[in-house]
């Protein structure tokens, strides 16, 4: 099963719809702190809605905590980017793989995508690198495209019952 982490989320409602994503996939949901708002925010808790109480999070005091955690489970990390260059539909997604998502504002940290076992982005017509004026998609977006595709892959390796 991979896995959704969000670097230093700052809007509690992609915060909210993105765990309502995690729970529906059974998909856990790691936050690196910072955080741009409060756990409890009540914004975050509407737009998760009810479904909190189904949700694997897990929140890591700071990248260097996170890393640690990731080091002692294992997995690829797989950075999303409006700057790389390698789509998410051409990626074969592994079941320890680490989704790691960036700041609405900023993205990810260069030094951080650089670590990245892999860097993909999500194409779009009207984005910069077409002439567009789009830089990117909402967070929220942007994960459950990539989760619901690598669980579409996933899904199709596995054995079939019979």
């Amino acid at each position: 099963m991979p896995r959704v982490v969000l670097y230093q989320p700052q809007i509690p409602p992609n915060t909210g719809n993105i765990a309502r994503s995690c729970a529906a996939t059974a998909t856990p949901l790691h936050l690196i702190e910072p955080l741009g708002f409060v756990i409890d925010d009540r914004q975050l808790r509407r737009a998760g809605l009810d479904y909190w109480p189904w949700v694997d999070l897990q929140r890591h005091g700071d990248l260097a905590a996170f890393q640690h955690h990731r080091g002692s489970v294992g997995g690829r990390l797989v950075a999303l980017s409006a700057h790389a260059e390698q789509p998410y539909s051409h990626f074969r997604f592994a079941p320890g793989d680490w989704l790691l998502f960036g700041r609405e504002t900023e993205g990810l940290p260069a030094e951080l995508l650089a670590a990245a076992d892999a860097r993909l982005g999500i194409p779009m017509a009207g984005g910069r690198s077409q002439g567009g004026g789009v830089r990117s998609l909402n967070l929220s977006v942007a994960v459950a495209v990539v989760l619901f595709e690598a669980l579409r892959q996933l899904q199709s390796t596995a054995p079939q019952a019979t």
